[in-house]
């Protein structure tokens, strides 16, 4: 049996918890979060820390899982590697391309641990049979992909936690926090992505640093081309949208279901993802899934997870994109 910590026990760590309590092969060791009420969020007779080093030190859990603010995924992974323990890291890996690339000399300097990272949408029931049709080649290449985050976040939701619309702490707006699944999803199914040009945008008058609307043409290598917009500047939360086109075939995603349109307009369903109850609909149920893979790995070494090497697309697109938007121009990813 592992031994897990938890370092936060912001709004994400109630998934990470309740995996862990879903895993008999799994015990939850201790917690840890800067701030001494949090102590009421943790579950009953766990060990509660303000300090993550002092944890791990005193005790010296298997893997730590990191739920923290952005800015903190990659130094807090860093030392928890360097004490020696395996870990499971949120999204997003880093807060830029050059943070996420010495996460990965990080990874790569301690060859004996496990660093996952959490993108567990790659796990969803839709998303595993879209790549089985595209890895099987039944309908041909992907031609084309769109991918389509219409969601809306109040005002309210940065005042209360100010960390998420300032680039030093969040990294961008909605691309790293709120579309971040889909943009890994688009390079995920249709490969990787040669260049792109963006426009990239504030629609809200909120007062905050980063962006909260986004659209970008990308190319692929093979030759694809993808439309990708994002915004948090809906009138509400609506469904998460990905459409990918093949040479003999169309599949969309839409409200955590895969169809298929058929030549007459009408869709097929194929598949719809388990749901989690009791959470935000967009988490998803997959979290789970991915921790139970990551933990079977650390036992028998097969090496099947989401290593930091696999994430660092997403962070390279998310700045692309800001480099385009900031200067009108097609950028080479």
């Amino acid at each position: 049996m592992k031994k897990a910590a938890v370092i936060g026990l912001g709004d994400v760590s109630s998934i990470h918890l309740s995996a862990i309590a879903a895993n008999e092969e799994i015990s939850l060791c201790a917690v840890c979060d800067i701030d001494s009420a949090a102590r009421e969020r943790a579950p009953k007779g766990v060990p509660f820390y303000t300090d993550f080093k002092e944890m791990i030190e005193k005790e010296r859990p298997d893997c730590v899982h990191i739920c923290l603010p952005h800015y903190l995924h990659y130094p807090v992974a860093a030392k928890a590697a360097d004490m020696g323990v395996h870990v499971f890291c949120e999204k997003p890996v880093a807060l830029n391309q050059k943070e996420a690339e010495a996460f990965v000399r990080v990874e790569k300097e301690h060859p004996a641990l496990q660093i996952g990272i959490c993108l567990q949408n790659r796990l969803n029931e839709t998303t595993e049979a879209l790549k089985e049709r595209i890895d099987s080649r039944a309908y041909g290449k992907v031609t084309g992909i769109r991918g389509i985050v219409p969601w809306f976040r109040p005002r309210e939701y940065y005042e209360t936690k100010p960390w998420r619309g300032k680039w030093k702490t969040a990294g961008g707006g909605c691309m790293i926090n709120q579309s971040i699944h889909t943009l890994d999803l688009m390079y995920y199914l249709a490969g990787p992505v040669t260049r792109l040009r963006a426009s990239v945008s504030q629609m809200l008058d909120y007062g905050i640093e980063v962006e909260d609307t986004v659209t970008a043409s990308l190319a692929f290598e093979n030759g694809a081309r993808g439309l990708f917009y994002a915004t948090n500047a809906n009138f509400k939360n609506e469904a998460v949208q990905l459409a990918v086109e093949m040479e003999s075939g169309c599949f969309i995603m839409r409200n955590n279901v895969l169809y298929q349109r058929k030549e007459d307009g009408t869709e097929a369903k194929i598949v719809e993802d388990r749901k989690l109850p009791g959470t935000k609909f967009y988490y998803g149920a997959s979290h789970e899934k991915l921790i139970r893979r990551f933990y079977h790995s650390l036992e028998t070494g097969d090496g099947n997870y989401i290593r930091v090497e696999d994430a660092v697309m997403s962070i390279r697109l998310i700045d692309a994109i800001q480099n385009s938007g900031r200067f009108g121009i097609w950028t080479e990813v």
